[in-house]
């Protein structure tokens, strides 16, 4: 469990509640209200989080959508995007963003935190099922940058 305290992974709490809500509510069709940062930082009794990050993650997630969407199946080939559960799919998201595409961190950083992430929100293997896409792309990075 990651320190309550740091404005990083908090940041990253909160995006991934606000990208849920929003995916649940398109894949719902439902027309309710959405909690913004300021509800989520209440209700989930934080004290402080990286505006910025959180900012750069949400945005950087949304816009970058398509491509995040192709990584993600690519490395998890068995498991179409609409089948992957949401809140899964929604970790994977931030981490190939923040470590892969904007490099925001360090790529072992987004998938620490991707893992922690899913093991705070995830079901029983999310964690596994996370760790291994996001350690296939790595791999496949790291294996591209040594032969260049």
């Amino acid at each position: 469990m990651k320190n309550p305290e740091d404005p990083r992974h908090n940041a990253r709490l909160i995006v991934l509640q606000t990208l849920f809500q929003e995916s649940y509510r398109e894949s719902e069709n439902i027309d309710s209200q959405q909690f913004t940062d300021l509800d989520l930082v209440e209700i989930d009794e934080i004290s402080v989080f990286d505006t910025d990050l959180a900012t750069k993650l949400k945005e950087g997630v949304k816009k970058e959508n398509v491509k995040i969407n192709e990584l993600i199946a690519r490395f998890a080939p068995q498991w179409p995007i609409n089948q992957i559960k949401k809140v899964d799919l929604q970790i994977l998201r931030i981490a190939v963003f923040e470590g892969f595409i904007g490099g925001l961190t360090p790529p072992k950083v987004a998938i620490d935190e991707a893992i922690e992430l899913a093991k705070e929100f995830g079901g029983e293997t999310s964690d596994k099922f996370i760790g291994g896409v996001l350690g296939a792309i790595y791999e496949e990075r790291k294996k591209k940058r040594s032969e260049a």
